[in-house]
């Protein structure tokens, strides 16, 4: 039986001549664990938003939705708050209460149920998630992940028939997310709600879907199951390949008649057999490895020199970040987030921070960029003393920060102004950035054209999606010509095929002599483009490395790429370098 039925369902925003959703039929059935996937900005959030009255954006509508085989607009609002539930991407957004216990009370109480009743939902929900340590804890004391498990929780409390989560993993570290969508598919297999879900990171999700649904450009052009779906992405050489699980695209990069893998296990077995089956041998295995070395000394030497310079004049050159003993608290009588902290990047690295959800990675990154003051310990920017810069010698072309919200520097209200404003609106006005000989337009256009924000030009930054805003962020921080780029969390909410284009203008940028300090929780990423990579852990740096040797010396905090292949391969930390391993072991 279908619960969701979506018939030649279209949408526009008010004032827009441009639909967002156009002729999409979707249907889904009772019981089912369903994926919707798709570029960002492809219209995947405004579908998952018109499946709850409340949460629809205003618009032009036509076609059906359909619940129950009934019209949704004929749903009552009661019936909608209890059957369908919904989990938003960023956490904070959601909760209502200052208290664990009362957020998983107040939906039930808000449909008027008995306190017997209440309670016992309440401590139902407690022990299923388990919740009961942090039960009586104020929410602003909670971690993202817990943050989101509550969010959860507090939805499931109603006991839904439809489960709708956009994008929930979207800020939550690797380990948060894993067991997060864990808990997804525990609640699908236990208890038999129907889930519906976007999301970027399907390494974790997508093997267990029943059913995949492909968005491009507002409409729904492919669906099927996990495996259909790979091999028809792979056929048509479409970029959402680039999103399927990991071991699918190394089996894609290979020649074998063996069924495909979906998960790191699956894929384990896999490599065995196609070993088997291409008669690979011990010392072809082992030359292969030994490539992977040499190939990671080789990028070593090349990423050593700094604007063509030899490895030891780079060594008398100051640091392009530097921070000392650094110590910092958000409040005198509350304990340090920043303990002890010393850390150095080169001029000319990519250098990434990861770490858990709570563990100081983004204060670290407001430290550097002077939104907050250590209260002990120095910071120095190629040598000299953060505190000594001027606050336009210090953003005008130094140091460009891209915050984990990139709203949080949208002015205007359009892409286009806000582009304007970075470099002082339209008028041409002689600047040392932006001289008189240099027009504007010039500048505006390239950028653009870099970011790929065509399209977007006229649409408030407000009602672009998550991954449409990170790239209008980037922009106006490249706009500044920054030495210098910090970046908390660039990769948040954009699909994979954007995530490659990111890694080619960081590595042209950092070809050009810009610093980059990144910190992520996408590990694939960071393991693809970044020079070297440190782990955080309770406000501090616990271990900084070249990133194949970081990635190929952990255990759980790696890659799936990694945790495949490293029983034959354990340098291996990306899945070209294991294709390249099977595909060209001698």
């Amino acid at each position: 039986m279908n619960l969701v039925e979506i018939k030649d369902f279209g949408f526009s925003y008010p004032e827009s001549s441009r639909k967002v959703l156009e002729h999409v039929n979707l249907n889904i059935k009772e019981g089912t664990l369903n994926v919707i996937m798709g570029r960002s900005g492809c219209g995947k959030s405004t579908l998952l938003r018109q499946l709850k009255s409340v949460l629809a954006p205003a618009g032009e509508k036509e076609g059906k939705i359909l619940y129950r085989n009934i019209p949704l607009e004929d749903t009552d609002h009661r019936t909608q708050s209890q059957e369908i539930g919904f989990v938003m991407q960023n956490p904070d957004n959601q909760i209502v209460t200052d208290k664990v216990w009362h957020e998983l009370a107040f939906g039930l109480e808000s449909l008027g149920y008995d306190n017997a009743t209440i309670r016992l939902r309440v401590a139902e929900m407690a022990s299923y998630f388990g919740i009961q340590k942090w039960f009586y804890k104020n929410v602003s004391e909670l971690s993202g992940g817990q943050k989101q498990l509550l969010n959860l929780a507090s939805v499931m409390a109603m006991h839904p028939s439809l489960l709708i989560l956009d994008e929930p993993t979207s800020q939550l570290d690797p380990i948060a997310a894993s067991d997060f969508l864990e808990t997804v598919k525990k609640i699908n297999r236990d208890i038999g709600t129907t889930v519906l879900l976007t999301e970027h990171r399907l390494q974790d999700i997508i093997p267990y879907a029943d059913r995949v649904f492909v968005m491009d450009e507002g409409t729904l052009f492919l669906e099927g199951t996990p495996r259909e779906i790979g091999t028809k992405l792979k056929e048509q050489h479409h970029g959402m390949f680039l999103s399927m699980p990991v071991p699918m695209q190394i089996y894609a990069g290979t020649e074998s008649a063996l069924t495909c893998p979906l998960t790191v296990s699956e894929g384990r077995q896999w490599i065995r057999e196609y070993i088997k089956e291409k008669g690979i041998k011990k010392e072809e295995i082992q030359q292969a490895n030994q490539r992977l070395e040499k190939q990671g000394e080789k990028n070593e030497n090349e990423t050593a020199g700094f604007f063509g310079h030899l490895k030891r004049q780079k060594e008398t050159t100051p640091p392009a970040i530097q921070m000392k003993d650094v110590w910092f608290r958000y409040e005198k009588d509350s304990p340090d987030v920043i303990q002890d902290l010393s850390l150095e990047v080169k001029k000319g690295e990519f250098y990434a921070l990861v770490g858990g959800n709570g563990t100081g990675k983004s204060t670290t990154l407001s430290l550097l960029g002077r939104v907050h003051q250590p209260y002990s310990g120095r910071i120095y920017l190629d040598g000299k003393d953060l505190r000594s810069f001027s606050d336009r010698e210090l953003y005008c072309g130094y140091l460009g920060v891209m915050p984990q919200n990139p709203q949080s520097i949208f002015l205007k209200k359009t892409v286009l102004e806000d582009l304007y404003s970075v470099i002082g609106g339209k008028k041409e006005k002689p600047s040392s950035e932006y001289p008189i000989s240099m027009k504007k337009e010039k500048a505006i256009e390239g950028i653009v054209s870099l970011t790929h924000l065509e399209g977007l030009l006229n649409r408030h930054p407000y009602d672009l999606s998550g991954g449409e805003q990170q790239r209008l962020a980037l922009a106006k921080v490249l706009l500044l010509r920054p030495k210098i780029l910090l970046m908390d969390e660039p990769t948040k909410g954009m699909d994979a095929e954007y995530k490659e284009e990111l890694g080619s203008i960081l590595k042209k940028l950092q070809s050009h002599g810009m610093t980059i300090f990144m910190i992520s929780h996408d590990v694939e990423f960071v393991a693809e483009y970044a020079d070297t990579t440190g782990l955080f852990f309770e406000g501090n740096v616990v271990t900084s490395k070249k990133t194949r040797d970081f990635f190929a010396g952990n255990n759980f905090y790696t890659t799936a790429a990694n945790r495949m292949a490293r029983g034959l391969f354990p340098e291996a930390v990306t899945g070209k370098d294991v294709v390249s391993c099977l595909t060209n072991p001698s």
